[in-house]
Formats: C-alpha cells, structure tokens, sequence
C-alpha cells in the first residue's frame, strides 16, 4: 500500500529542523547548514542536486538513494520553496534549486497564496495549494498512484501531518550539532500516543539514522 514518508530529515541534537532568520543568504536558517554534512558528502546528493559527479559512497549515501525510491509526488511547505513571504510579488522566483529541481515529479506546496503551477525541467511540477494539508495529500496521492508520497518538510508541515498520524514512517538523521533556537520538531507533540515507535536505528560518523513508523 502507498505511504506518506519523511526521508532524510535533518535534525540537530537539540531537535532543531532548521535554524532562525531563513533568508538568500542562509537557506537553511542561520547555522541550518552544518546539519547536512551526511548527505551534502555523497554521490546522491552530488548527483541530484549538485548535477555533478564525485561523492561519498556507504551508509550514508545508501540511505539516501533509499530516501527516492518509489516516490511518486512530494509535499513541501512554503519555507522550504523560498524564503518569500505573503503574497508572491512576481512569478521570478521558482525554488532553490535552479532550473532542474532534485524531485522530477509533481511537487505540491503548502501556501495561503494563490500562484499558477511552474513546470521546471526533469519531469518536475509545482503545484501551490492554498486549501490545507488534507488537499495537499488528496492531489500528491492522485498522482502518484501506486508510488509513495514524500514529505519534503519543513518543520512545521511535518508537524503538521504528525498531528493528524497521518505519516507511515519516517527517517530522521540526528546531526551531532547543536543549533539553540530555531524550528523544532517535537515541541508540543507526544509521539507515543500519535502510535509512533521508533524501529531501527544506524548510526554513522556524520548522524544517527533513526527510523520511526507507525504501530
């Protein structure tokens, strides 16, 4: 049966998904950054994101070819397409990530503004969906079919998804960094009674690789 996952979500040890003040300059928030050092030094991510060759292979890198397998659409919240605010000015801004994104399949994003949708090369589509969460899941399921839904993040669409249970499982890497301020993840949200257990765990050199579903 098709999941909604969480894949390679970063997090400090301080449980922070993101740090403070995201702008062009830190997309990540100020400090965000130094949470990725596990999947910025491997092939896939030099791969899919860079387009280049070169990158670390193991664990790590496993995990994160695992992370976009069978994944059929994506959900993402407004944060993490921009650091835009409000209503969108123009239509110039159109992600992170160059003309090529890293999702090559219709990409649902979380926003109170209406905008046209953006198709961008590589099969990748932006669809914006003012009419909440459930919406988001209606659409990004309709198109994957058989193939899994991936949470992209942020912090706070994740959370809201875990409020409702509605995540199959997730894969959390736990950065051995420590931020202070900025999103956190489990503030307010009693996993144990949503029904999520943690199932496995790896670690490596870079992160803890700790895996939580749903009994």
């Amino acid at each position: 049966m098709p999941k909604l996952r969480v894949n390679g979500f970063t997090l400090s040890l301080d449980g922070f998904g993101a740090g403070p003040d995201q702008d062009l300059q830190h997309p990540l928030g100020v400090g965000g950054e130094n949470l990725h050092k596990w999947l910025t030094t491997t092939r896939t991510f030099h791969k899919m994101v860079l387009g280049k060759e070169g990158g670390a292979t193991g664990v790590d890198d496993d995990l994160a070819i695992r992370s976009f397998e069978n994944v059929g659409a994506w959900i993402l919240g407004r944060n993490m397409f921009g650091p835009i605010r409000g209503d969108w000015p123009d239509d110039n801004w159109k992600g992170w990530w160059g003309p090529n994104p890293p999702y090559h399949v219709p990409t649902y994003v979380l926003t109170h503004h209406k905008r046209a949708p953006i198709t961008m090369e590589g099969g990748t589509t932006f669809h914006f969906v003012t009419d909440g969460i459930h919406s988001a899941l209606e659409q990004a399921r309709a198109v994957a079919g058989d193939k899994d839904v991936r949470i992209g993040g942020g912090v706070s669409t994740i959370r809201q998804y875990l409020q409702e249970s509605l995540i199959d499982e997730m894969h959390l890497a736990i950065s051995p960094v420590l931020l202070g301020k900025g999103e956190n993840l489990f503030t307010g949200l009693d996993m144990l009674k949503l029904g999520y257990r943690c199932t496995e765990q790896i670690a490596t050199p870079n992160a803890m690789h700790v895996m939580i579903g749903r009994v």
